[in-house]
């Protein structure tokens, strides 16, 4: 992912699912070779809905 796409999926991450920070640092430490899996962590770890996880695929589907 592009260091400008990435930016703005955190942003996504925060405004729109409301993930706090430190959420999101906690899933990019179990990422850190593949960004590509961090929506899939932040599900496993509880951190987000199916429903938006849906929201996640949907929005890097448009990038």
């Amino acid at each position: 992912m592009a260091p400008i796409t990435y930016s703005k999926f955190i942003e996504f991450l925060q405004e729109e699912l409301s993930l706090s920070h430190y959420s999101i640092e906690m899933a990019q430490r179990s990422v850190k070779q593949n960004v590509t899996l961090l929506p899939m962590v932040l599900w496993q770890y509880g951190l987000v809905t199916l429903e938006e996880l849906d929201k996640i695929y949907d929005w890097l589907e448009t990038v």
